[in-house]
């Protein structure tokens, strides 16, 4: 028996030998890390690829779209410091950089509020300019004329129209939009439109702008905050004949890729010097009320439009005292004066409470936002992120609206119409003035249908 085994034993080793065996072993052990390696570098390509697919690529980063619409043509570009693209090196490239570095012929530039390269501060008037890195002649719309002349699309055989919204009615770059296709349609120009995000796209609320507060802060009978991207606006406008004659031009919107309304877009950069955050933008629509009256809406801080305050020690327990700051306030409200109030930093940027105004407008709901984790967020009188809690309280605290506006005039081109004074002193609560607005903002909604780009 035991020749038996050792002669078998001798008999594998020989076998062994021949077919490389213990060799064999030491590879496939030797691989094992490589093989590793190997899986996880799959699983990083598998991951890029999911990523590319969903992250958000803007009308203007998309050059294979709209390249043969602008080759061999006269371009003028209304842009302005938002309007970037991811350059190759991992940063941002702006659009007439871009455009020029593919041999695109731009022969001038529209800037709008704010300047071309976004160093103006608000209501600043804006100079006709030579862009200092590429040489490009920059023409104002927003100074003694807010859309280009005639003599100025001369030359010009198509316009590109590429500037950031945030989604309020009283953000001027719609009304900026709107002259330029006022302009294109009246020229025969065509126009192409390089669609973004809207930031606060979840949100629509606020009265339908009555025709006797049509002003470059409400130009368009929309409500105050509308949930349509600049190229869906740009399409309402164009099919629902609200161009001067009821013209239309001829219109192209270059989407923006792998977006839908329930995305969340932070901003690449500010879209105005008083809008430096995320927060900001997102606050804005309803903030910006406050500036028809006596409350601070934070100009002249370091938080514009997420702090609001009064010179008076019973508004609250946060302090702040507006200053001039360069390129953002020139003697804001309250100039040097202590201002208490509240510190907006705090309050949840997403969620939508189930108001009747809610329901009813069949807007998408959010229930990430933690119940309680702030008055704001239980506050069942809120679509997307606006409010009028805030503008309620303090009225309330300064004796009534009409105590606390300042400039009735221009809180009415802001909110639309007339009424909200009368309807905060005569004790309407946020949800009845709210059911006020609603039966136009249902009609605004099924007029819009036919204009939406993303679901």
């Amino acid at each position: 028996m035991m020749a038996k085994k050792k002669i078998e034993s001798k008999a594998k080793k020989a076998a062994a030998a021949i077919l490389g065996l213990p060799k064999i072993f030491a590879i496939r052990k030797a691989l094992r890390p490589l093989k590793t390696i190997i899986c996880a570098a799959l699983l990083a390509l598998v991951c890029a690829s999911l990523f590319a697919q969903t992250q958000v690529v803007v009308g203007a980063a998309r050059f294979d779209k709209y390249k043969k619409l602008l080759q061999n043509k006269r371009v003028a570009l209304a842009a302005n410091a938002t309007s970037i693209i991811p350059s190759a090196d991992g940063g941002a490239v702006h659009d007439l950089d871009f455009l020029l570095s593919q041999k695109i012929n731009v022969v001038k530039a529209f800037a709008p509020e704010h300047g071309f390269r976004g160093k103006g501060e608000a209501g600043e008037i804006i100079q006709n300019d030579v862009d200092a890195k590429t040489g490009v002649p920059i023409f104002s719309i927003y100074g003694k004329f807010l859309k280009p002349s005639p003599e100025l699309l001369s030359d010009v055989d198509v316009v590109v129209y590429d500037i950031q919204d945030v989604g309020a009615r009283f953000y001027t770059y719609i009304s900026a939009m709107h002259y330029i296709m006022e302009a294109c349609a009246q020229n025969n120009v065509p126009l192409v439109i390089f669609d973004r995000p809207n930031p606060n796209i979840d949100c629509v609320a606020g009265p339908i702008r009555d025709e006797r507060y049509k002003s470059y802060v409400s130009l368009d009978p929309i409500p105050t905050i509308y949930g349509m991207t600049a190229g869906e606006l740009a399409q309402m406008i164009n099919g629902q004949g609200w161009l001067e004659g009821g013209a239309r031009c001829k219109l192209t919107v270059i989407p923006v890729k792998n977006y839908t309304r329930k995305s969340r877009y932070e901003l690449p950069v500010a879209p105005s010097p008083n809008l430096p955050s995320h927060r900001a933008v997102r606050f804005y629509p309803f903030l910006c009320l406050f500036e028809a009256t006596v409350v601070s809406e934070g100009r002249g801080t370091e938080q514009p439009f997420t702090a609001i305050g009064y010179p008076d020690e019973s508004f609250g327990q946060y302090v702040f005292t507006p200053r001039d700051i360069p390129g953002m306030a020139t003697n804001p409200k309250h100039e040097g004066k202590k201002c208490y109030g509240l510190d907006l930093t705090g309050e949840p940027l997403y969620r939508l409470a189930n108001s009747a105004a809610a329901g009813n407008l069949g807007l998408a709901t959010d229930s990430s936002s933690a119940a309680g984790s702030s008055s704001l967020a239980t506050d069942s009188r809120a679509d997307g992120i606006f409010t009028l809690k805030y503008f309620i309280e303090f009225a309330k605290k300064l004796g009534g609206a009409k105590k606390m506006v300042d400039q009735p005039a221009g809180l009415a081109r802001l909110w639309g119409n007339d009424k909200l004074i009368e309807q905060i002193d005569s004790g309407m609560t946020e949800e009845e003035i709210r059911a006020s607005w609603l039966p136009d903002v249902e009609k605004f909604l099924r007029d819009r249908k036919p204009y939406l780009i993303y679901k």
